[in-house]
């Protein structure tokens, strides 16, 4: 798409992002683009390495040994997600760019499919000052540059979690990989990820009397577990497990199973429960039921317009397995007592979470109850008296668990005073006279590792805007790109 290198200053930028664009780079599959912008580096003169997990450096060197040294930084990788109707190939195919005319105004997006501006706009910027400063155009002598390019951000920040932290070491570290071109980032939160499974105590049982019903929560929004967790959004484990806690003390009912929701990170959809109560107590129950489920909606008004509940008579055969008694109760006691959603906000930041718990996943099996829970905080000591408040109350429900699977990463700590944060704001009024937003996000950015490499480094991350991320929607605003490159010309030019 020759078009798209017209689109205006700076040009570098548009060139090279035509280019990565017929390069594959799913997560995990980086080894084409880091192979080209290796070659590119090379030829221009620029010394790389590649440490242990691929992650790409370049060097830029100052003209003096005590010039403080600036990392910018993208990752390789993008979202590949295409429309059901699209045939490309995402490990051959070169993304087909096109320019549309949106909100009146131009934007770049790919046919069918993710553009990739997540993150191909650093890697742009990046390689465009690389090769303007080759060419004399940019002169950035009194800092030493170094150029970084991550792998596999998208699929759990892999590149930056397991990065030789030497190519991350500087006075200053710029990100670029956010999607508003009206707001700074400048902390995020960390997280604890953690699966536990309970031993699992069932009977068989066979009585005529009683009739198995599946119960269903179904038709919920969902969404991020952190970004969309203040949304007020309906959360159908909380749900399902507020009605069964409720039906087992009102009912004598057996639990043959529970299930809800597929992803740690996402806020579950859907749930599912099969009990089993005596058949003249069947319409007392499904009343019951019925009656507290619209209680619940009242809750979502106007959030969840498609939530629903189903309850169906279904056909288990003559031989299958409820809880025993006793367990059953314990187990609908925790499920009923663990917190999901926000827990409490910033006191800084109007309307950001600061601290927030996700009851992500319940699923039964043979021998054990398996669920996931997602921590999420700004601060790492509060993730971590969240979580063992967490233990805490398995430990109080006497119940036979163990917890495995942890995945744990840094928050980043916002620092609202720093003199990176400073000149930015700074560098945004003088050139468009306004004041820029600074914010944090309730979610995991590859800033939390380097922040927590290098506690005194100042880091922040900008980026154009962006719409539609992680989907075949995603659109690049045109005249938001030449914006954000005033912006990071003119602080890496007062960084010092």
């Amino acid at each position: 798409m020759e078009e798209l290198k017209q689109l205006g200053s700076p040009t570098e930028f548009w060139e090279y992002f035509y280019e990565i664009s017929k390069i594959p780079r799913c997560s995990g599959k980086e080894e084409k683009v880091r192979e080209y912008i290796n070659n590119e580096a090379k030829k221009l003169g620029f010394k790389t390495e590649i440490d242990d997990v691929k992650n790409l450096l370049i060097k830029i060197p100052g003209k003096n040994d005590d010039t403080i040294t600036v990392v910018l930084q993208s990752h390789m990788d993008i979202v590949c997600e295409k429309n059901k109707d699209s045939d490309h190939d995402f490990a051959h195919d070169p993304l087909d760019l096109e320019l549309i005319e949106f909100e009146n105004e131009k934007w770049v997006t790919a046919k069918g499919t993710t553009l990739g501006a997540d993150n191909g706009v650093g890697i742009g910027y990046q390689l465009a000052i690389m090769k303007q400063i080759s060419e004399k155009k940019l002169n950035l002598d009194k800092i030493n540059l170094k150029l970084l390019f991550t792998v596999d951000e998208e699929m759990g920040l892999k590149g930056a979690s397991q990065l030789n932290r030497e190519f991350a070491k500087g006075d200053y570290l710029i990100n670029l990989d956010s999607e508003d071109d009206k707001s700074f980032t400048v902390g995020c939160a960390g997280g604890i990820q953690f699966r536990t499974r309970f031993k699992l105590y069932s009977r068989n049982f066979v009585d005529e009397e009683y009739v198995p019903l599946k119960i269903q929560i179904k038709g919920l929004l969902g969404g991020h577990s952190g970004v969309d967790i203040d949304k007020g959004r309906g959360h159908s484990v909380k749900i399902i497990t507020q009605i069964l806690w409720n039906v087992n003390n009102e009912f004598e009912i057996k639990i043959n199973s529970i299930n809800g929701g597929n992803l740690s990170n996402a806020i579950p959809r859907e749930a599912q429960a099969i009990i089993l109560i005596k058949r003249n107590k069947k319409k007392d129950l499904t009343e019951f039921v019925e009656q507290h489920f619209t209680e619940i909606k009242k809750l979502y008004d106007g959030i969840e317009p498609n939530m629903k509940l189903e309850i169906d008579e279904v056909d288990l055969g003559h031989n299958f397995k409820v809880m025993e008694e006793d367990f059953q109760n314990k187990l609908l006691n925790l499920f009923y007592m663990i917190p999901t959603g926000p827990i409490y906000f910033h006191p800084r930041i109007e309307g950001l979470v600061h601290t927030s718990m996700n009851f992500a996943t319940i699923k039964s099996q043979e021998q054990v109850i398996k669920i996931r829970i997602s921590i999420r905080s700004i601060s790492n000591y509060d993730k971590e008296i969240l979580h063992n408040k967490l233990l805490t109350l398995m430990n109080l429900s006497n119940l036979e668990y163990e917890t495995y699977k942890y995945v744990k990463y840094p928050s980043w700590p916002p620092k609202f005073d720093s003199k990176l944060n400073s000149i930015a704001k700074e560098i945004y009024m003088n050139l468009y006279n306004e004041e820029v937003e600074i914010e944090a996000i309730h979610a995991g950015l590859e800033c939390a590792y380097f922040s927590d490499y290098f506690p005194e480094m100042e880091v922040i991350s900008f980026g154009p805007d962006i719409k539609g991320g992680h989907s075949p929607d995603e659109k690049l605003r045109v005249k938001s790109v030449p914006k954000i490159w005033n912006i990071l010309i003119n602080l890496l030019n007062k960084l010092d």
